[in-house]
Order: structure tokens, then C-alpha cells, then sequence
């Protein structure tokens, strides 16, 4: 049975990008956006940009990635992870562009925390001492 718990994030990522190379090969700009929740990928996909419509008739986009430019963006944002600190609840999104046959990746990292978790490790000091903490 697949556990997605027992796979590290990294190769998670590897498996997003596996699950989704068809759609990048059929865009030239977009975000990829993944969701984590106790460092295991939950919800994943893509916001592209949105088709063109002129004179009563849509165009898409004239190519999409290729296979290496694929292979390139999977390793930048493997790569990015490194950056990623501290944090097991969030979002990555990832900005990607085809410029002058080059794929250009920005990432951005949202890290999301819970109050009442952070609760349980900082139990409730008494009124006295919580009050001059806070002075």
C-alpha cells in the first residue's frame, strides 16, 4: 500500500512533477502550487495563464515545456526545499516562464502554524507572572 508519510518531500516533489508533466508540456507560464500539511504534499496544481480570446475565437499558448525544461524546473524546485526552514504546514508556489528557450522559476514559500498547537507547548502562565511578562 502507498503511504505518502513514508516518502521524504523531495521525492514527493518528484512524484507532483510525474503527475503533471502532460499539463506543464502544454503551457508556457504559470504557477505551480503545492500544499503541505505535516511536511507530507496534500493538494497540488497548476494556475496558468489564462488562454487569449480575439475576434469570437480563444487561443492557447503556441508551445508548452519540453521535456527538459521539465527535468530543469523539478530540479530547481527540489533544490528550493533547502530554503524551506522550521515550517511543516504551508504552501509552495511556484512561478514559472519560458524566456528565450530558458525556463525561469521564482518560488515563494507560505508557512502556516496553528494557535492551538502552539498552545499545547506554551501552557498558560499564571495571571501574575503572564501580566509582567507582558509590561
Amino acid at each position: 500500500m502507498f503511504v505518502v508519510n513514508e516518502y521524504s518531500l523531495p521525492r514527493q516533489l518528484d512524484i507532483v512533477f510525474k503527475e503533471l508533466s502532460e499539463e506543464l508540456s502544454g503551457l508556457e507560464a504559470g504557477t505551480l502550487f503545492i500544499q503541505i500539511r505535516n511536511n507530507v504534499v496534500g493538494k497540488f496544481g497548476i494556475r496558468h495563464t489564462p488562454l487569449a480570446g480575439r475576434d469570437g475565437h480563444v487561443e492557447g499558448p503556441e508551445c508548452g515545456l519540453n521535456e527538459q525544461q521539465i527535468r530543469t524546473f523539478r530540479n530547481m524546485a527540489i533544490e528550493s526545499l533547502n530554503y524551506k526552514k522550521n515550517w511543516t504546514h504551508g504552501e509552495i508556489n511556484y512561478d514559472f516562464a519560458i524566456r528565450k528557450a530558458a525556463i525561469v522559476v521564482d518560488a515563494q514559500f507560505e508557512s502556516n502554524y496553528n494557535m492551538a498547537s502552539s498552545m499545547i507547548r506554551y501552557p498558560k502562565p499564571a495571571y501574575k507572572e503572564a501580566r509582567s511578562e507582558l509590561s
